[in-house]
């Protein structure tokens, strides 16, 4: 939202719900479904994009008097892919096995609709009390989301979280008799379809709330 009325508090908590990137704006869809089929991936894509996304805010609402239209999208490209950058190298040098499992999603960053999309209805417009606040609120919904999704998915999938078993885990022997009874994991919620499947209801329960708030 482009109101310069917003107050900069009114921006950070907007992102929570009432502009949550993935259930209400349906942005950075990529890695929403790429990643949380594991509850770290979710969080360390989360993180890096919320990083990505503070920071070029920043920078954008700092350089905003100085933007010319033709080339303000050039700018955001530049400033994102910077940040992208370091968070890419970051993850690579401190969290290598994370890394490889988020693959080439961590550069991906940079096209991701979120943050372009914050930098110029928001950053490129909007003093830098508004900017940051507007990126703090935008990443964490953001971030939560995909830790929501990231839950359930691993959960329903293997039985774990963080890799840890949480729920017991089903035994069978040789001839297909329940040895411990547990856990018999749904392998679809790890797959594509399990991500499709898990987004699309958790999208319907939001707007299902957004329209109770609306009436009430």
């Amino acid at each position: 939202m482009a109101d310069a009325t917003l107050s900069p508090l009114v921006r950070f908590r907007r992102g929570f719900f009432a502009e949550n990137a993935v259930f209400v704006q349906v942005l950075g869809m990529c890695p929403t479904l790429a990643v949380t089929n594991s509850l770290d991936g979710a969080i360390t894509m989360g993180i890096a994009t919320s990083f990505v996304l503070l920071c070029s805010n920043i920078v954008v609402s700092l350089l905003r008097n100085l933007l010319q239209p033709h080339v303000r999208i050039l700018i955001f490209t530049v400033t994102i892919a910077t940040f992208v950058t370091i968070a890419d190298y970051t993850l690579k040098a401190r969290f290598y096995d994370l890394s490889v499992k988020l693959g080439p999603y961590v550069p991906l960053i940079i096209v991701n609709c979120l943050i372009i999309g914050r930098a110029e209805v928001c950053a490129s417009k909007q003093g830098l009390p508004a900017a940051v606040m507007d990126g703090l609120g935008q990443g964490i919904g953001f971030t939560g989301a995909l830790a929501v999704l990231g839950t359930i998915r691993e959960l329903l999938g293997a039985g774990t979280l963080l890799n840890a078993r949480v729920l017991p885990e089903l035994t069978r022997a040789a001839d297909g008799t329940i040895e411990q009874i547990g856990w018999d994991p749904w392998s679809i919620m790890i797959m594509p379809a399990g991500a499709f499947i898990t987004l699309g209801i958790l999208m319907g329960l939001a707007n299902w709330i957004a329209g109770r708030r609306k009436a009430a």
